[in-house]
């Protein structure tokens, strides 16, 4: 049997396109929620360690009147997800350790970890390891320096960061504060 051209690109074509028109499963709702647990599931981080990053994102830049926080812009998220495309071991193991040293200074302060503090808890143990953030020592204190970089990094280049808290508007001419100067 010969098979020609033709018929050859025609059967690539269909084999491409199958999963993209295969009709939905019985349980299609099912299904498109465990697809969604799976996206929002960790990628480089365990579970606890990932409720400990959102925990302490959120701590630095919280939701307000004026904003929502970290947790809405998805920080944890995306670091998780910069770690796990990530080719550095040694960055990658610095955030294990470093998330690590976290739950050391709760247990060292509070006898607790920290996602088991309460808020007031939680608001010493990373008051403790920012006082430290000049001249760091701890290893607490050196993984706050990292933390908060790239908190503030993930957070002011996420759609929240940029319109809801910097309020960008895009290429439009300004009127008001801030709106510039026209050479005539």
């Amino acid at each position: 049997m010969t098979v020609t051209r033709r018929e050859m690109l025609a059967a690539t074509a269909a084999a491409l396109a199958a999963p993209l028109v295969a009709p939905a499963p019985a349980g299609a709702a099912e299904a498109a929620q465990a697809a969604q647990a799976a996206r929002m599931a960790p990628k480089f981080f365990t579970a606890p360690e990932f409720a400990l990053l959102d925990e302490l994102s959120d701590l630095i830049i919280p939701t307000d009147a004026h904003s929502p926080g970290a947790r809405v812009a998805g920080v944890a998220t995306y670091i998780d997800f910069r770690l796990s495309e990530s080719l550095d071991t040694d960055q990658q193991a610095k955030w294990h350790s470093g998330l690590a040293a976290v739950d050391t200074l709760s247990q060292e302060l509070h006898g607790k970890a920290f996602l088991q503090g309460t808020p007031e808890q939680r608001l010493a143990v990373l008051t403790k390891m920012a006082a430290g953030e000049k001249d760091p020592k701890t290893p607490a204190e050196h993984f706050f320096q990292q933390l908060k970089g790239w908190t503030v990094r993930a957070y002011y280049t996420s759609k929240v960061g940029i319109h809801a808290d910097q309020r960008y508007k895009g290429n439009v001419y300004q009127r008001g504060d801030y709106a510039g100067y026209d050479a005539k």
